[in-house]
């Protein structure tokens, strides 16, 4: 009896072994999940060549063999799986479409000549489709297409590349394409075809893909983006975008050699890349940014589209901002009927809806930024045991996980939980997880912030442990599992939000923690955070609490254009929150710091979107800049206190003596970089560890995660920083998991 516990997207169906068993000298019977039969020296051989001759998307992680008493089998039959209720397996991601697929996809002489679901058990649709295990066709959509005779012949041949692959179809018995638009079909020969001819035309198209809606439009013509901007109502965040191959998307962006790898790897994520100085992109699909967010297709039917003039095409999410991506033709038509012009339909069900993945390269090094598509539900394996828990996540960027085993399964991207139809999506996708993983959580771990969505849904199970996370102690937890660490370190968390013990809204914070505890040891000085999220989203706000902060009343005395830029009743109204503390909870946030320096210098002074202040701050930022700004560590009470007066009145007389902004973001960059290393120092003086963990959505800022990792290696600390997992809140969910089950242990 030979089990394997497998990694990615193995299918023992899929093993060139299987070929071999099919012979009367290796009788055998196999399911999806293991082999049984055969004599001592052909098993030995077997299992050699199963390390040898693995599928091209196979991980092995460990087989386990037990040898039993011959079974007089009189051939090789593939059984129908068991339905275990107790037993799990892995499921695989969603795959691009494979190189053999794609040969076929263009050749005139294939019977699957541009047929936009053409797929094989290398590639295709996995997490997308699956309604429950074992991953056979009838637990799939795709069950209500009966194979034409051609399909079941290639699904029954071990010998054939589509040898058991459940999605395995064709023009004659598969999924297929419409173009419609709100009054009905639109009779045409090639409904892809009439697609690509009105996105040229500067039409918007609802294009169904294989985990959702995307709306697309030609991403070279600035009327049509400016057009979908203006009705999606999405002013300034970036839009990601398509190209059918690198050497298009070398027209318009910078490539190196390991953001080509990551761009054509079998996950196809969206990844960052630096934009070419000629316009040969619309500036209106990322204005006031240096990057790009760049995918290669990764269905059939994104090739077949993309085999046209177009240089590239508009790829945004299918829904109003911050609505989950829509699924489904109904929903579509109702959801999607303002934003686009026609639907690009199919009538293949998508059973989870799933987010195109987030990535960029920095350092070498590929760093997940939204972990989706391509990657979930694949788990991170850890280095020890976990019960079984669910950890419900954030609100922003949310995910939850649970573990099993050794395994995390870190959902897919689930969004910000901050509407109904959020919350019964993230609901829903609970349900699913635990019963494709047969999972019945034992704990449940979830935020401290009381307003959560994720944290109500926690405290409204009954009957269950539940264990409160603080926010930044899971995200440093997070980096710790990633990375297999044990033991104290120093971590350091800069990011937004995230409640704090004393009821503060923390967000810079230095702590020396384990597993299971952590003791805060530093943070920047708190100020007021006037009318609370509002600030999030007029960061005015932070500055003018900052200023008050440093000059108390007298700051409307100093000659700032920002004071002349804001309506003076705003500014008098948010001085007297502040001083009245009507409605201004106090905040060591990083996040509301570099939004409050945006504002000051004039880069942003409304946000419209997650970040973007801190975002345009460091876009301008000039490089080769070393010159810092003043700033004083206190310490008081176990903690040190970073206090930032010096530099805001710094930065004033920078501002009046004309200093450019971009010198002004770049030493306020370092400034930051430079008070995380001398805290670091001081707690490595005091504690022996030189162990630094970084975490939280500020480190998506790549000017700041360069310079704190060079100046704390400079300075002997060994650094550690998110890769597989996002630094972001996309990560927390597995620190919290790992928190409850040490605490729980």
């Amino acid at each position: 009896h030979l089990s394997a516990q497998y990694g990615e997207n193995v299918d023992f169906k899929e093993f060139p072994e299987c070929k071999i068993l099919r012979s009367p000298v290796f009788p055998d019977w196999e399911t999806n999940r293991d082999f049984k039969g055969g004599d001592k020296d052909s098993l030995d051989e077997f299992v050699n060549q199963i390390h040898v001759k693995l599928p091209p998307l196979a991980v092995i992680d460990s087989i386990n063999i037990e040898y039993l008493s011959p079974v007089n089998y009189d051939g090789f039959v593939i059984r129908h799986s068991k339905g275990d209720k107790n037993k799990y397996i892995k499921i695989s991601p969603d795959i691009g479409i494979c190189d053999d697929c794609l040969t076929e996809l263009f050749d005139p002489d294939d019977r699957r000549y541009r047929y936009p679901f053409i797929n094989c058990t290398n590639c295709g649709p996995r997490f997308t489709i699956i309604k429950d295990i074992p991953y056979d066709r009838e637990n799939t959509t795709m069950q209500n297409f009966k194979m034409c005779p051609l399909c079941q012949a290639e699904y029954d041949n071990p010998m054939n590349r589509r040898f058991h692959a459940q999605p395995n179809a064709c023009h004659t018995c598969g999924p297929s394409v419409t173009l419609e638009n709100l009054y009905g079909k639109i009779e045409c020969e090639d409904p892809i075809n009439k697609a690509i001819e009105l996105i040229i035309n500067g039409k918007i198209i609802a294009v169904k893909g294989i985990g959702g809606f995307h709306l697309a439009c030609d991403a070279t013509n600035d009327s049509a983006v400016k057009t979908l901007r203006e009705r999606k109502h999405r002013t300034f965040k970036p839009f990601a975008i398509m190209s059918a191959n690198l050497e298009k998307i070398k027209e318009y962006c910078i490539v190196n050699d390991e953001e080509s790898k990551f761009l054509q790897c079998v996950q196809r994520p969206i990844v960052l890349l630096k934009k070419l100085n000629r316009n040969l992109i619309s500036e209106s699909v990322a204005p006031n940014n240096n990057y790009i967010g760049v995918m290669l297709p990764y269905s059939p039917l994104h090739y077949v589209l993309l085999d046209s003039p177009l240089l590239a095409l508009v790829m945004t999410s299918g829904n109003i901002s911050e609505e989950t991506i829509v699924v489904g033709n109904d929903e579509a038509k109702l959801r999607l009927f303002s934003l686009t012009d026609y639907f690009l339909f199919h009538n293949r069900d998508i059973q989870m809806r799933c987010d195109d993945s987030v990535a960029k390269v920095w350092n070498g090094c590929q760093i997940m930024l939204r972990r989706s598509r391509g990657y979930a539900p694949h788990p991170l394996d850890l280095d020890f045991s976990m019960r079984e828990i669910l950890a419900c996540g954030g609100e922003l960027k949310n995910t939850f996980c649970l573990t099993k085993d050794n395994h995390a399964f870190i959902s897919h991207h689930i969004g910000d939980l901050q509407n109904i139809e959020a919350y019964k999506y993230y609901q829903d996708s609970i349900e699913h997880y635990k019963k494709l993983f047969r999972i019945k959580p034992e704990v449940i771990a979830y935020d401290l912030h009381p307003d959560y969505l994720s944290t109500r849904y926690a405290l409204d199970q009954k009957d269950i442990k539940l264990v409160g996370v603080q926010h930044h102690h899971s995200h440093i937890v997070s980096n710790m599992a990633e990375n297999g660490l044990n033991g104290k370190v120093i971590g350091v968390a800069c990011d937004g939000t995230g409640y704090g013990t004393d009821g503060a809204i923390w967000g810079c914070e230095f702590m020396i923690l384990d597993q299971a505890n952590f003791e805060r040891h530093g943070h920047l000085k708190y100020v007021h955070l006037p009318g609370g999220d509002v600030s999030t989203r007029e960061p005015y706000r932070m500055a003018i609490s900052y200023l008050y902060s440093v000059f108390g009343d007298k700051f409307l005395d100093i000659d700032l254009p920002l004071l002349n830029r804001i309506d003076s009743k705003k500014i008098t109204l948010i001085k007297r929150m502040i001083e009245k503390q009507i409605n201004t909870p106090l905040t060591s946030s990083c996040g509301r710091l570099f939004d409050a320096v945006s504002s000051l210098i004039n880069v942003r002074d409304d946000a419209t979107y997650e970040a973007q202040p801190a975002i345009e701050l460091e876009m301008i930022a000039e490089s080769n800049i070393s010159g810092i700004y003043g700033y004083n560590i206190i310490s008081t009470e176990n903690k040190y206190i970073i206090n930032l007066d010096d530099m805001f009145q710094e930065i004033i007389s920078d501002l009046n003596h004309k200093v450019p902004k971009g010198i002004i973001s770049a030493k306020f960059h370092n400034t930051v970089a430079d008070f995380i290393v001398s805290v670091c120092e001081k707690l490595r003086l005091e504690s022996g560890i030189k162990r630094v963990v970084l975490s939280g959505g500020t480190f998506q800022n790549t000017y700041l995660i360069s310079e704190v990792t060079r100046r704390l290696e400079k300075k002997g600390f060994i650094t550690y920083f998110h890769k597989r997992v996002p630094t972001n809140d996309g990560g927390i969910s597995l620190g919290q998991a790992v928190v409850a089950n040490y605490l729980e242990c």
